[in-house]
């Protein structure tokens, strides 16, 4: 049931290449049926976050659509962290990781229905070096991947399928790091190495079964060896993930520090080479739009 007055549609015009026409009308006409006030902002990659702050308070926004990729959806999640707002996402990009997490389905008229739906949960928000996340961020093989991705032409899941040979073929595995938390210290070595506050990439590998995205904790995922049977359970959803192959530690902050620069991503988003990763969590700081439980 819908109990704002005024909504804020965000669309990035660039995401997943493909145009946002339909998503801004279908919205408009949703919300003149509903008597609800509809405004919108299209981004522009200059003081986004800025102008989106500044609408909210002007405009009174008590609702946020986002109409674009996991990119988008992160940039208003970073605008609205500290404010009494709430977000539902229609995703239009080319992972839509964040989506996949949430199981919000493929068709738009259903989208709409959640993002404007009255059933929500409070999402916790990563903080990696200060860059928003908020579903899943790794260091090493798969960010490497993501990097030559973003450097090819083709895109969508074939894309990622075409740089997944050369990427192995390349890379330099396993690395070296040292984990730091309240608790322990520990040195390690990995091809790669996840931060998750869900359970799923974008597609759909499902890396960290028993993660939930609303309880207070995040997961250290680590990756000690390739090892293709595992790769297949996760593609399959299987809960029980070989622990010679991959660790999980649930932890509350952490500190990742690496011997030598190694690629890093975030939500999709490659953020090139580094060598700290300070990571904290802030708990139940954005009140998100899903799907109400079966």
């Amino acid at each position: 049931m819908v109990n704002f007055k005024e909504v804020l549609l965000v669309v990035n015009p660039i995401s997943g290449g493909i145009s946002k026409k339909e998503i801004i009308e279908k919205v408009r006409e949703r919300l003149q049926k509903l008597s609800v006030g509809f405004h919108l902002y299209t981004t522009s990659g200059k003081e986004d976050i800025q102008d989106i702050k500044n609408l909210i308070g002007d405009k009174k926004i008590d609702h946020l659509l986002v109409g674009g990729g996991d990119g988008t959806i992160n940039l208003v999640a970073d605008a609205i962290k500290e404010l009494d707002v709430s977000m539902g996402i229609i995703p239009a990009g080319s992972a839509n990781g964040l989506a996949v997490n949430l199981n919000i389905p493929k068709q738009l008229d259903k989208q709409i229905d959640i993002a404007l739906g009255g059933h929500y949960i409070n999402m916790d928000v990563l903080c990696l070096n200060e860059i928003i996340c908020l579903h899943m961020s790794d260091l090493g093989i798969n960010a490497e991947l993501i990097r030559n991705y973003e450097d090819s032409s083709i895109r969508g899941k074939f894309g990622y399928l075409l740089q997944s040979l050369p990427t192995l073929i390349q890379s330099e595995f396993p690395f070296h790091f040292t984990i730091e938390t309240e608790d322990f210290k520990r040195e390690e070595k990995a091809v790669l190495l996840g931060i998750a506050n869900a359970n799923k990439y974008g597609t759909g590998a499902n890396v960290n079964p028993k993660g939930k995205p609303d309880d207070g904790v995040f997961e250290i995922l680590i990756f000690k060896r390739l090892n293709f049977m595992e790769i297949i359970k996760t593609l399959r959803n299987e809960v029980d993930l070989d622990p010679s192959v991959v660790e999980i530690l649930p932890v509350k902050s952490a500190r990742i520090k690496c011997r030598k620069p190694e690629a890093f991503q975030a939500d999709g988003e490659y953020l090139g080479k580094v060598t700290d990763v300070q990571i904290r969590i802030l708990p139940q700081k954005l009140k998100i739009a899903v799907p109400k439980p079966n």
